[in-house]
């Protein structure tokens, strides 16, 4: 019989005695990568502590209430078919469900959905506190507790210490952070909240080199204080399709979204207060997200462009707070409000919370192992914003996989690595490990070669025997997963077999047009097989494509051997002939564990491969070739 949960409070002059203080997993912080790793470890069966300043703020957005979208969609498919939980909390707690790029190719859709935030925290804080082998604490965690270089356990601001055999760090944007409004600059990890200072210290104590990031949010505005009439409408999906494999349908009320754009006024307001501006005036000097902006930035950056789109959504089905997304800022609040007032429907708008930027610190990921495990610290795994990244999808993902080799560890098991080629979270964690993060790292559909295997919609086939291993999915699930599998490969060659008007069913999928839907519906043969309607369109996908998914899959194969070629862990690439100094330079920072991830290393050249792979047989004779 499993135990009881436990929860335990955190008292504002103390904390009431605890009598078990040795666990096998330790995560700091419950964002969306720390209750993923919590959640992951416990469910192995490693006895847990999470420790986090508010246990209520579980999986708190921060900023946009939204999850998926273009690749990231991809993940939270992904984390769900590895037996993680944020698919199920989104089916349970959106409220506008969209699928993106319908009118493109299948490998570029994503579903993407807008979370009532306070119901999407609510999910995750009740799940924290029913899930056996889990104990929850409110309190900041302050130091690192190693001994002979291994990692021990961790000392609280409450002065409580808790041993474990490993620790998972996920501290989002609270390690040293900086809020920034104007002039104003003070500490805090997220609005009126405290940030962790003290922790930064102790890893840097301990030999972790640390960087410096920064990310920002818009301001929150009074929902019956704006102008609809003035905006588009973007209504939600009529058939809204669920991210977790294990949901049938989503029966929740929607909500309309709304589109409105920046005009003259605004940029000229922006640009005439660019001296009051932190990112300007020097205040902050840390580099911020390329691929999402500031407005003062976008105005900087294009300064031909008359408008920018401003997508104003929902943060909950009874919320009074609307997020005016694409206008996050650090401007002085007065320039915000004249900023805000100048854009179509928002004329009036009441400011409920400002927007700010925060600076935080964040682990260099070369010093991070695709395991998650810190190379500079054994026992200590790192997952979210502490890499490098943005997003509460790429957080999750890394959290998912820190809490499994978590548990693995303390269960002295072999640690799970995820191939590039298998995933969207193979290609995220293999790109930290091979790249020197300079700026918040973004998952897109380009950044996998093989994107075209890599859909939404086939995550759960293409995961299922990884799923297996780790043991985090039921076995019922895995059953049924890989009945569809053979039912799709059946149905695939009935395909072939099938024809109609003197042509093969899989060649007519090929037409540019073709309705799926339409054959099946008039073939008695392709009707027995009894394929609901998604399940139709997925295999449609197979077959339309099938050419390029076997191009795709060879190229994969032709790569593997050197993705499998391993790198010795103490290599001296200075002594290496005929390797170029830069070369020698990452490579010696970033200790790619294999021949394919030196080949991804920026600014690694293919004659430089061409070298270092001539000397590794030098090494290795019976390995050539």
């Amino acid at each position: 019989m499993q135990p009881p949960p436990r929860m335990i409070d955190y008292l504002p002059h103390g904390l009431r005695e605890i009598r078990v203080n040795d666990f096998d997993v330790i995560v700091i912080g419950a964002g969306h990568a720390g209750c993923e790793a919590a959640l992951a470890s416990a469910r192995l069966g490693a006895e847990t502590l999470l420790i986090t300043m508010d246990v209520s703020a579980a999986a708190r957005m921060s900023c946009n209430p939204a999850i998926g979208g273009i690749a990231k969609g991809h993940i939270v498919r992904e984390v769900d078919a590895l037996g993680g939980e944020m698919a199920r909390a989104i089916d349970a707690t959106g409220i506008h469900f969209r699928m993106l790029n319908t009118t493109k190719g299948p490998a570029v859709q994503s579903p993407r959905a807008q979370a009532d935030k306070a119901l999407y925290s609510a999910y995750f804080a009740r799940l924290l506190a029913n899930t056996p082998r889990l104990t929850a604490v409110g309190d900041t965690v302050s130091a690192l507790l190693a001994e002979d270089g291994a990692l021990k356990g961790v000392r609280t601001l409450s002065g409580s210490e808790y041993t474990a055999r490993s620790v998972v760090l996920t501290t989002g944007t609270f390690l040293g952070g900086v809020l920034h409004v104007g002039d104003d600059n003070f500490p805090g990890g997220r609005l009126d909240e405290p940030s962790a200072p003290a922790l930064s210290a102790s890893l840097t104590a301990l030999g972790i080199e640390l960087g410096r990031l920064k990310t920002g949010t818009p301001a929150r505005l009074l929902r019956s204080s704006l102008d609809y009439s003035r905006m588009d409408v973007q209504h939600p999906d009529p058939l809204p399709q669920p991210f977790s494999f294990d949901t049938s349908a989503i029966d929740r009320p929607s909500v309309p979204c709304y589109i409105t754009h920046t005009t003259a006024e605004t940029h000229r307001i922006i640009r005439d207060n660019l001296h009051r501006a932190p990112l300007y005036t020097g205040r902050i000097t840390s580099t911020g997200p390329r691929y999402c902006p500031s407005i003062e930035t976008k105005i900087v950056r294009f300064p031909d462009r008359t408008s920018h789109t401003v997508f104003v959504e929902p943060e909950g089905i009874d919320s009074q707070e609307m997020y005016p997304n694409g206008i996050s800022t650090s401007l002085p609040r007065d320039v915000q409000l004249d900023m805000l007032r100048s854009i179509p429907g928002l004329e009036d708008a009441v400011v409920l919370k400002w927007a700010y930027a925060v600076e935080y610190d964040f682990v260099r990921t070369h010093q991070l192992s695709p395991t998650m495990q810190c190379r500079r610290l054994p026992g200590l795994f790192l997952a979210g914003q502490i890499n490098g990244t943005s997003g509460y999808e790429e957080a999750a993902a890394q959290g998912l996989l820190a809490g499994i080799n978590a548990a693995r560890l303390a269960a002295a098991a072999n640690l799970l690595e995820i191939p590039r080629a298998s995933s969207y979270i193979g290609v995220l964690v293999d790109d930290l490990v091979t790249h020197d993060i300079a700026e918040p790292y973004r998952m897109f559909t380009s950044r996998a070669e093989n994107r075209l295997a890599l859909r939404h919609d086939n995550a759960d086939r293409r995961l299922v025997d990884l799923a297996a291993a780790i043991g985090l999915l039921p076995a019922g699930r895995i059953r049924r997963t890989r009945r569809k599998a053979e039912r799709f490969s059946g149905a695939a060659e009935t395909c072939r077999r099938t024809f109609i008007g003197g042509r093969s069913v899989d060649r007519l999928l090929r037409r540019p047009g073709a309705d799926p839907a339409e054959f099946f519906a008039s073939s008695p043969e392709l009707r027995s097989l009894g394929l609901p309607p998604n399940e139709i369109s997925e295999l449609a996908v197979d077959l339309r494509y099938e050419g390029y998914l076997k191009r795709e899959e060879t190229s994969a194969r032709r790569s593997e051997r050197m993705e499998n070629f391993p790198l010795p862990a103490g290599l001296d690439y200075a002594r290496i002939p005929g390797l170029r100094s830069e070369t020698v330079e990452k490579l010696a920072l970033l200790r790619p564990d294999t021949l394919g991830r030196a080949r991804r290393v920026p600014g690694v050249t293919p004659a430089d491969i061409t070298v270092l792979e001539i000397y590794l047989q030098s090494l290795w004779p019976h390995r050539a070739g």
